[in-house]
């Protein structure tokens, strides 16, 4: 199967040496988003909720140059150095994922330190429709 790396306006980027997005068959993975601005590259302030608020909106303006849609996600792993908080987190999932949009699978776990002081990461993995 072939490799295919794809870039996004929409997404900071990368201030390492990763890949924001691999697309291997029917598989297209993204790497952890944190809530970085793509214009500026600074870390969104607010706290667990913003910053997860913030990763969802940046996740939806890039799904078209990522090829898909919010019903082809199949799970989401949340990293978060604030497990205390975490209801600021679902609430900021739950205006994404209301009752008209079926959520995928989730992840969801505590830890002591994110990239960049961030208190919330997210990744992503999305299955495409197989093609005839």
């Amino acid at each position: 199967m072939q490799r295919q790396t794809i870039q996004s306006p929409a997404v900071a980027a990368p201030r390492f040496r990763y890949s924001p997005c691999v697309h291997i068959g029917d598989t297209v993975q993204l790497s952890g988003m944190i809530a970085l601005d793509p214009g500026t590259g600074a870390l969104m302030a607010g706290g667990p909720g913003a910053e997860a608020a913030f990763i969802l909106a940046i996740l939806q303006r890039a799904l078209p140059d990522y090829g898909v849609t919010l019903d082809q996600l199949l799970i989401a792993r949340i990293y978060t150095t604030r497990m205390d908080l975490f209801g600021e987190i679902n609430a900021a999932w739950e205006a994404v994922f209301t009752p008209d949009v079926t959520p995928p699978a989730r992840t969801s776990i505590g830890v002591s330190a994110l990239p960049l002081g961030a208190s919330v990461e997210i990744e992503f993995t999305f299955v495409q429709e197989r093609r005839p």
